[in-house]
């Protein structure tokens, strides 16, 4: 039971030492998993122009006129549940951008000790890397 309370103690401050990180560094961490998980498909200036693109059936979305499509408002809760991508929407087909949420949640949980490989801990780890993401792509509105 020591052993769990000392594993929950680590992950928690690991936790918030990444949560002041990315407060410290703004959309850097999430323009760096733009660059790492995104740009191959949606380009780097986020146009839907990556170096893939010619290999997909359908063209990636330009991330640039996400605000612009939704008069003015970037729509949130669609991009955050179009990256995380675990709750699909029967009624819009196939998807063939990857379920990063799953991704995220294993990337995290590969190599802990099981006291810190919590569900919990690594939907939180999800949550961070998909929201930094989102604030990086509302910098690219309108470029």
């Amino acid at each position: 039971m020591k052993r769990l309370w000392i594993g929950i103690l680590v992950a928690t401050s690991a936790m918030m030492s990444l949560i002041d990180l990315a407060n410290a560094q703004g959309s850097e961490i999430g323009k760096n998993e733009y660059m790492r998980s995104c740009a191959s498909c949606h380009g780097t200036t986020g146009k839907g122009d990556g170096y893939v693109v010619k290999a997909l059936i359908k063209r990636p979305a330009d991330l640039t006129k996400l605000s612009e499509a939704n008069k003015g408002v970037l729509p949130f809760s669609r991009i955050y549940d179009a990256i995380d991508g675990r709750i699909a929407v029967i009624a819009h087909g196939s998807r063939e951008m990857p379920v990063w949420g799953d991704f995220y949640s294993r990337e995290w949980n590969t190599g802990l000790p099981p006291a810190l490989a919590s569900k919990e801990l690594a939907e939180s780890m999800v949550r961070v890397r998909v929201l930094a993401l989102i604030e990086y792509i509302s910098t690219l509105q309108g470029k």
